[in-house]
């Protein structure tokens, strides 16, 4: 085989690489973070106070629940209201509640102190066992959050 044909094939094979190369990189979807918050209907199922060690369940969790969004909203419900707002994970974690419904959900509820605790969150995220954890200053409440489901 010649000198020029030894090339021709070698620049031929070249191009089949790099065009296979391109082919996978177009096709190949990025699989997504198992760190990732979003897009999960989150159902809130306790509260630890730091201060007096206490931690109280949530009776009802599939009607306290919050859906982090990849455009940076959020909504979700507390007990009988509906709610959507804004989040932001850069230094430090923000929750900014916007529109609210203002039902009255009951003496018993938990939906003013959730949203309350949701206003003051500034830390959090996965907590490594397939839920969520939101912390108000300092530690000082958490709020534990189980996996509902995917949002639709």
């Amino acid at each position: 085989m010649s000198k020029t044909m030894k090339w021709i094939l070698w620049i031929a094979i070249l191009l089949i690489f790099l065009l296979v190369v391109a082919y996978l990189a177009k096709n190949s979807s990025t699989p997504t973070s198992t760190d990732s918050i979003q897009g999960i209907v989150w159902q809130w199922v306790s509260l630890a106070n730091r201060s007096t060690g206490e931690t109280t369940a949530v009776v009802n969790p599939e009607n306290f629940t919050i859906t982090f969004n990849a455009d940076g909203t959020l909504n979700g419900k507390a007990d009988c209201n509906n709610f959507t707002g804004t989040y932001s994970q850069e230094n430090g974690f923000t929750i900014i509640l916007g529109a609210s419904t203002m039902a009255f959900c009951g003496e018993e509820s938990l939906d003013q102190q959730y949203l309350t605790l949701l206003s003051s969150v500034v830390a959090g995220g996965p907590d490594g066992a397939g839920g969520l954890a939101l912390e108000t200053a300092g530690g000082e409440q958490r709020m534990e959050f189980q996996d509902g489901g995917p949002a639709e």
